[in-house]
């Protein structure tokens, strides 16, 4: 027996040996097997919100070409009266974008300059403490329902409003402008400061260092660095005011005036559509078929800001290059 002992250790570990080769083997197939099902999964992922995405566009154009088939573009483009429920109606489009635009720019001339101080002091001079505080209780803003907002904005700074503003009507783009300006402000100050927080801290101190104040290296070396985040933010926000519905819908009100006045009563292209999709127009009417121009409209306007926003990304990344 002793004799053979060598023997049987040596076949005892061949066949471990063997045991484990194939156990290793069968794991690694299944390690391929995991990852290529986890690939598959989120390749599908991907391509469920590109052809969701394709799909929206798809029925934009197609639905618009019939439209277009019975008014000229350059009718809707340039025209500015907008009466497609009317008995002789007219399908200028410009004064619902004179007002979006009219209220999304009063709202990025408030949450632009507040969003960005407010960026620029939790990065640069709250504390840490002071930044785990605030930068939470902002952000709840950002989960307020926006038909609070409207209400807010309709019962409480209108009538506010009206006191130093006699001729401000009960319905205007003004205070439609400044609440929708508080519903963006989390977004574009949350961002920016994002974006602030990120820039390396040797810049900082080399600018410290060269004997710049900390006041003139927030706004000759933080703020530039961090510009590509911080014009991101903006178009950002604007974007979501260009796209907001109920705040506009109940306190700028359904009057498509051709105008710059904010302090009179606008429509926008949001507020159609959904004025629109609750009436009484029949579908398959032209009156119908308004919403998906203005969509494709809206949805060209919001392609254009997301294409600046690139660009500009782009054109600070090159100069840091």
């Amino acid at each position: 027996m002793p004799n053979n002992a060598p023997a049987t250790e040596v076949g005892v570990s061949y066949t471990r040996a063997v045991v484990q080769v194939g156990v290793s083997s069968r794991n690694r197939r299944r390690v391929r097997m995991e990852e290529k099902a986890v690939r598959a999964f989120l390749f599908l992922c991907a391509l469920l919100g590109v052809l969701t995405t394709f799909a929206i566009v798809f029925i934009l154009f197609s639905e618009s070409l019939s439209f277009f088939e019975a008014v000229s573009p350059g009718h809707f483009l340039t025209g500015t009266v907008w009466t497609p429920t009317f008995k002789d109606p007219s399908f200028g489009v410009l004064p619902l974008v004179m007002g979006t635009l009219l209220t999304s720019l009063i709202a990025l001339l408030l949450a632009g300059p507040v969003g960005l101080l407010t960026a620029i002091y939790l990065s640069e001079y709250a504390s840490p403490r002071v930044r785990r505080v605030v930068k939470p209780t902002l952000e709840v803003l950002a989960g307020i329902p926006t038909v609070v907002y409207g209400y807010f904005a309709l019962t409480f700074l209108t009538p506010l409003l009206q006191k130093f503003i006699p001729g401000l009507e009960g319905f205007n783009a003004l205070s439609a402008g400044l609440v929708m300006g508080i519903m963006i402000l989390p977004t574009i100050a949350s961002l920016s400061e994002d974006a602030l927080y990120a820039v390396p801290n040797s810049l900082r101190y080399a600018s410290l260092a060269l004997g710049a104040t900390r006041f003139q290296t927030v706004w000759g070396v933080v703020v530039p660095a961090a510009m590509s985040g911080v014009s991101a933010s903006f178009l950002l926000g604007i974007s979501r005011a260009v796209g907001e519905t109920m705040i506009v819908a109940i306190a700028a009100g359904s009057q498509p005036n051709f105008t710059f006045n904010p302090l009179v009563a606008v429509q926008t292209m949001t507020a159609y559509i959904v004025q629109i999709t609750m009436g009484d127009t029949p579908y398959g009417s032209i009156g119908y078929q308004t919403i998906f121009a203005v969509g494709l409209l809206l949805f060209l306007i919001t392609l254009a800001l997301n294409l600046t926003s690139e660009a500009i990304r782009q054109r600070y990344k090159g100069a840091r290059v």
